[in-house]
């Protein structure tokens, strides 16, 4: 009896299978994103260390790089608390300012031609409240965070006592796998210099905010400037999310003038920096193209979160890594990923 051979896949059928593969991966990444998110922050930070941990022998090649991790990550957290206890104290005090900017804004819109009954409807659901409610939510988003940094630290240790016999495993691996060895020493590589590019710029980006909000006598100025650094690591978008809460904080402290001075320090210092100069950087020292980086952002937000912002470009490097780069017979993809003439 004849056994029929199976008819090869078309290539359009090939990329259709994988687009369906990928959408039931992400859909599995979202149902367990309390799981992968701070595992994966976890392998990153582990990652981000590496220089260090080469740099020394025995337990402290353990020990060291670890306790810098949480070291670090304490006193962001602890700074994060802090301005968070301090903003949700202070919101209660504007809400005479808040109900005025209400009424100031339904005048204007009543010059306009619009009803009273419309404006009334609209900002029906407006209210100071709203302010306090906003700051109480952000604290108890912090301490509802609590069960995700047990999982983080859990795993970081468990990650720091393997990360030296993971490096020998994958010098024996070499002359067995060697794509998928210079993968994934290359996504080890550029996640350190997308970590250094971000916090580097990131620093730079705070410290020139924090001198322009408090110049401009915005309250809780290093609270903004933390805010800007965090969302340094957010591409692209990072700039308006660290914007949106200092300018309005200056309208109701100050005014308009106020938060016009804010949106133009933010412009000019945040725009540029964040936007034009760092994309350049980072998108390369991450071995991904600009539309790459920005698509991995709404894909990684999506399944993830807010963590998902902030490691969205890791997370893209370590797909491409595993998915392209490791096999040579999607390893042509590359370059298209990459958004380079030659492979990286």
């Amino acid at each position: 009896m004849l056994v029929k051979e199976a008819t090869p896949l078309s290539g359009g059928l090939r990329a259709l299978a994988a687009g369906a593969f990928a959408v039931v991966l992400l859909w599995g990444v979202e149902q367990l994103s309390a799981i992968i998110g701070p595992a994966f922050l976890a392998l990153t930070l582990t990652i981000a260390v590496s220089p260090l941990r080469n740099r020394l022998r025995g337990w402290a090649a353990t020990l060291v790089p670890l306790v810098v991790i949480l070291l670090v990550l304490c006193a962001l957290g602890g700074a994060l608390a802090i301005a968070a206890a301090r903003f949700a104290a202070l919101m209660p005090q504007y809400a005479d300012q808040y109900q005025r900017l209400l009424s100031s804004l339904g005048a204007v819109l009543h010059g306009f031609g619009i009803e009273q009954g419309q404006i009334k409807q609209a900002l029906s659901g407006i209210d100071a409240g709203r302010l306090v409610h906003a700051a109480q939510s952000l604290l108890s988003g912090l301490a509802g965070m609590a069960s995700a940094v047990v999982l983080l630290v859990l795993v970081l240790y468990g990650m720091s006592l393997d990360a030296v016999t993971f490096r020998r495993t994958l010098a024996r691996l070499t002359a067995t796998r060697p794509h998928l060895v210079t993968a994934l020493r290359r996504f080890a590589r550029d996640t350190c210099r997308y970590f250094v590019v971000c916090t580097v710029f990131g620093l730079i980006v705070a410290v020139l905010d924090t001198a322009a909000l408090a110049l401009l006598g915005v309250p809780l100025p290093l609270l903004w400037g933390l805010l800007s650094f965090i969302t340094n690591y957010i591409p692209n978008v990072g700039f308006v999310i660290g914007l949106a809460p200092p300018a309005v904080l200056a309208l109701l402290d100050s005014g308009v003038t106020t938060m016009a001075g804010v949106i133009g320090a933010y412009c000019v210092l945040n725009f540029v920096i964040q936007s034009i100069i760092q994309p350049k950087y980072a998108g390369a020292s991450a071995g991904l193209s600009t539309a790459v980086t920005i698509l991995s952002l709404l894909v990684w937000t999506w399944a993830l979160g807010a963590l998902g912002a902030i490691l969205a470009v890791p997370l893209s490097s370590f797909a491409r890594a595993v998915l392209i780069d490791a096999d040579p017979v999607t390893a042509w993809a590359s370059p298209l990923v990459s958004g380079r003439d030659e492979e990286a």
